[in-house]
């Protein structure tokens, strides 16, 4: 079997909802076993419902869980261009994990939400997989055999480097149809490059 987990930092529901459709698209690949974990929060709880985020039951993921999945797929908001300070001082725990070479080989991929279209939507999902390049996994995007990313009749988010939606700027917009397929589509196809590499690492072995 092999083994995903998708994991996210979500204010305000968007990312979790593009979550949702990640997992949805990786459980599609037969032989799958998907996760859905959340990253602590580092905000006072009156902070948080000061600001309007969402509560989120989601269980918790400790970096040292990273080790124990072949396919890993990272979900953010942007914060000026950036991934959320939540999702990098997770990453930054991880060092044991790099000292190790735990990670290497692994797949992983990026959403994210941005409150606008030139929000920095791209530059997050870009700059978000140095730490994971660095951790040498293999990082997968969202190819344009899924055509919903060059749709023309309305806001579509994603791009190349991975799946996303756009907010608006006070969070009133939902994820697109077109938002959650590019979701859906972008955790089918790590999870089929995780089972392939898992199947043949199994195959080098048996040899």
């Amino acid at each position: 079997m092999t083994r995903i987990l998708v994991l996210y930092y979500s204010s305000y529901g968007h990312v979790r909802d593009l979550a949702q459709a990640e997992a949805e698209g990786a459980r599609s690949v037969p032989g799958t076993i998907v996760e859905l974990r959340r990253i602590p929060e580092t905000m006072a709880e009156e902070a948080r419902r000061n600001a309007g985020f969402i509560e989120d039951e989601t269980p918790e993921a400790s970096p040292a869980d990273l080790a124990h999945y072949d396919g890993i797929i990272f979900g953010t908001p942007t914060r000026f261009g950036m991934m959320a300070g939540q999702m990098k001082q997770f990453l930054d725990q991880a060092g044991g994990l790099w000292a190790q070479n735990a990670l290497v080989g692994k797949v992983a991929a990026v959403f994210a939400s941005t409150g606008s279209q030139h929000g920095g939507h791209e530059a997050t999902l870009l700059s978000t997989q140095i730490p994971l390049m660095h951790f040498g996994m293999l990082i997968a995007g969202l190819p344009y055999s899924f055509a919903g990313q060059t749709a023309r009749d309305g806001i579509i988010g994603g791009a190349p480097y991975g799946a996303g939606t756009i907010a608006g700027a006070d969070g009133a917009l939902q994820p697109t149809e077109t938002d959650l397929a590019g979701a859906h589509f972008q955790g089918q196809h790590v999870a089929r490059i995780a089972s392939r590499l898992a199947a043949s690492a199994t195959n080098r072995d048996v040899a």
